[in-house]
């Protein structure tokens, strides 16, 4: 242990000219304040919107900073949309306010019937792909948490 602590005492200063020294001291102020608004706006986006009945569309969207590594991955799915583009073109918009952007995973089909409070997971979306249902269902999980929620490559 003795060895490895002069070690660490030697290198310090080396890493810190170089910019990978580690804690407060090796990030500036303004990039430590900025990664804090970054996960900030991201935390404040809600990781599932969907409609609370019926068979619609959705989609699994990667959400991240503009030039940051802090990201997300969201569920959004709706009645209203015709395509499963329409809800991304929604998306986008809205997020495009905070400065996020929008990478859209797959898509899908969630048929929620609240009543006996389950969720189906299935399908895919034309233009977008499949999504990758798994991640979509532990997204759904945090929110509906006394649901049954399944998923499945099926199309109907």
């Amino acid at each position: 242990m003795p060895a490895l602590a002069s070690l660490c005492r030697t290198a310090r200063p080396t890493l810190r000219r170089l910019g990978l020294g580690l804690g407060p001291a090796a990030f500036p102020r303004q990039q430590l304040q900025q990664q804090r608004r970054d996960m900030a706006a991201l935390a404040g986006v809600a990781d599932v919107e969907i409609d609370s009945d019926g068979v619609f569309k959705y989609i699994l969207v990667k959400l991240s900073r503009r030039d940051g590594p802090e990201h997300k991955d969201i569920v959004r799915g709706t009645k209203s949309a015709e395509y499963h583009n329409h809800i991304f073109e929604k998306l986008t918009s809205e997020m495009e306010k905070l400065e996020l952007d929008c990478k859209c995973l797959g898509g899908g089909k969630i048929d929620h019937n609240s009543k006996q409070k389950k969720i189906r997971v299935f399908g895919l979306s034309t233009g977008f792909g499949k999504a990758d249902h798994s991640i979509s269902v532990e997204k759904l999980k945090t929110v509906y948490k006394d649901y049954e929620i399944t998923w499945s490559d099926e199309t109907k």
